[in-house]
């Protein structure tokens, strides 16, 4: 099976349309930040939207830290800088923030997105919890 999905999305426009289905399509929140060290949004998916209140287009450039607030637990976050700093995946919950200032439990995994063995981007697979 996963040999006839390859064949029919062979190619880098195949990858391509078929990610961008599933982001922006999918029920769970994606966000996708670069590998930069602010790890700034590239994108986001209509989920991130329900989630959180903000535009998709609004946080392109920003720091997902716009969810954070007071009641954000700083060790989750440190375990998070964590991961990124070793190049490993992360999983978490903790308490952000919507647009309009509503806390929330965001339950949150971090994968690195490779092309080999560099690190190209993270995607945040987030929801509710």
């Amino acid at each position: 099976m996963a040999g006839s999905l390859m064949k029919v999305m062979s190619g880098a426009d195949g990858s391509l349309a078929l990610l961008q289905v599933l982001a922006d399509h999918s029920f769970d929140s994606v966000l996708i930040t670069d590998a930069s060290t602010d790890s700034n949004i590239i994108y986001a998916n209509k989920a991130f939207k329900k989630l959180t209140g903000y535009d998709p287009v609004s946080v392109i450039g920003k720091s997902p830290r716009i969810l954070q607030g007071p009641g954000t637990n700083s060790k989750v976050i440190a375990r998070l800088a964590s991961a990124l700093r070793s190049r490993g995946k992360f999983k978490g919950k903790a308490v952000n923030y919507k647009k309009d200032g509503t806390p929330f439990i965001m339950d949150w995994r971090v994968l690195p997105i490779k092309v080999g063995k560099k690190i190209v981007a993270w995607v945040a697979i987030q929801r509710e919890g």
